[in-house]
Formats: C-alpha cells, sequence, structure tokens
C-alpha cells in the first residue's frame, strides 16, 4: 500500500515532526538519528544567537528546517519572522505561532489566518499552529495553508489528546494534513492519535524533558509507525454492550 506524507510538494517518510525548543544542543542529533525525524522546527532566535554554540550546527544534513514564528504577537509580527528566515536562508517552510496570551500560551487563531494569507501569497509553505476549530481551519485552508497544526494540549504541558474530539473533526473535514502539535506527552498518545488518521505528530517537551532522550524519540518513531499502520489497515470493530467470542461456541470437548 503506497502511503506518501506530502508537504510542500515535498516527500517524506517520516511522519515524525521533532520539536528542538528545549533541548540540550548536544542531544539534538542522537534524538533526530533515534527519532528518525526528517523534519525539525527551529525558532529563528535559537539559530541567530551570538553565543558560541549554533543550532544549526546540531541539526544532521539532509534534515529540512521548519522554522517557526515563536515570540509572534500578532500576524505582522509573524510574517516579518517568517521573511527574516527566509532570508537567512532557512528556506521556505514556516510554521506560524503567534501567542498573545502568556498563561495558556493559546494560540491566536485570528491572527493566525491573517498571517498565513500573506505569508502563502509570498510562496511560503505554511504550517500554522491553531487552536482546533473547524471554521478556523477552514479559512486556514482557503488562505493556502499547506497543512494545520492543531493543539492536543496547552503547549509544554505532556496531558495528551485533550481535544481529540475537536481534532478528529479537523482529520474527518479537513483536506489537508492534520499534523497534532503541542501536549503530546506519551508515545501512546502519539500512537492514537495517529489511529485516528492524523497525518504527522510534532513533539517537543514529551521528548526533551525525558530521562534519556535518544530513546524516547525512538519510542515515539514506533509508536507513530504503529498508530499510521493501524490506521491504514482499518481498525477492528468495537460493540455497544455485550461481548463476542473469539472462538466458535461449538466443538466442546466431550
Amino acid at each position: 500500500m503506497e502511503d506518501k506524507f506530502v508537504l510542500g510538494g515535498k516527500e517524506f517518510k517520516s511522519r515524525f515532526i521533532l520539536g528542538s525548543g528545549k533541548y540540550n544542543l548536544n542531544l539534538i542529533k542522537s534524538a533526530v538519528e533515534q527519532g528518525g525525524a526528517e523534519i525539525i522546527t527551529l525558532a529563528l532566535r535559537r539559530a541567530n544567537t551570538q553565543e558560541s554554540e549554533n543550532i544549526l550546527d546540531f541539526i544532521p544534513e539532509g534534515v529540512t528546517l521548519l522554522p517557526n514564528t515563536s515570540g509572534a504577537r500578532n500576524a505582522e509580527e509573524a510574517v516579518r519572522i517568517a521573511r527574516l528566515s527566509r532570508a537567512m536562508g532557512c528556506g521556505n517552510f514556516v510554521k506560524v505561532e503567534i501567542m498573545r496570551d502568556a498563561k495558556y500560551l493559546f494560540p491566536d487563531n485570528y491572527e493566525t489566518i491573517k498571517a498565513t494569507e500573506i505569508l502563502a501569497k509570498e510562496g511560503f509553505v505554511v504550517l500554522p499552529y491553531m487552536n482546533p476549530d473547524l471554521n478556523v481551519a477552514r479559512d486556514l485552508q482557503n488562505a493556502g495553508a499547506g497543512a494545520v497544526m492543531p493543539l492536543a494540549a496547552p503547549i509544554g504541558s505532556n496531558k495528551g489528546l485533550a481535544t481529540k474530539a475537536m481534532i478528529q473533526v479537523l482529520i474527518d473535514e479537513i483536506d489537508l494534513p492534520i499534523i497534532v502539535d503541542a501536549g503530546i506527552g506519551k508515545p501512546s498518545q502519539a500512537c492514537e492519535a495517529m489511529e485516528m488518521g492524523a497525518s504527522a505528530i510534532m513533539a517537543n517537551t514529551a521528548i526533551a524533558t525525558a530521562g534519556d532522550v535518544p530513546a524516547m524519540a525512538e519510542a515515539f518513531k514506533l509508536a507513530i509507525e504503529a498508530g499510521r499502520k493501524a490506521y491504514l489497515t482499518g481498525m477492528g470493530r468495537v460493540l455497544a454492550r455485550g461481548g463476542s467470542a473469539s472462538d466458535p461456541l461449538t466443538g466442546f470437548l466431550r
């Protein structure tokens, strides 16, 4: 069965997108390699550092960079960050993150739609981070988004699929890749999201705060692969009540 994951006209074998925001720089390379990730997010302010170590030096060759607009409070700031990232040679992919809420760090859906429309017209492959809402997802699709990235739970919380029902609506109704982002805390939760039909998983905190970062990255890789395979194969039926014998109730020993 052919199963392609395509973003912005580019095909990827891995459906695991790795966040880099909380890592010790020395662990990024091993996390990418063990997790098999082909896309890694990058906050522009980490690449444009004046420190002796630059995060770009720790990302393996061949990995697609997904710069994000972390720190932007409105569409104007997000657009400016995206343009800077492209000028620095980070490519056309951009994850739009716009947050005005400092407590819960929820994305501003309205400003995100505005930024997506502007950047898509400028040739960016825009992956907007958003609160799962069907009408907003439709607006993002109409604005030219390459995918939508609904949060599963508040960013960095590791609470899992708190917005599961709303994400399922997006999977069912939106003709774009649905990349579940933020809040996934365990490989089992990543697997569940993939079983629902999500196109990919983005994880950062769950891996960066694990006791063994490379091993946890590999666990996420395997869980995502298992969930995708289960989705493609077709999930078994669920009985509303009662049970059903797995073997026929005939031919008992006498």
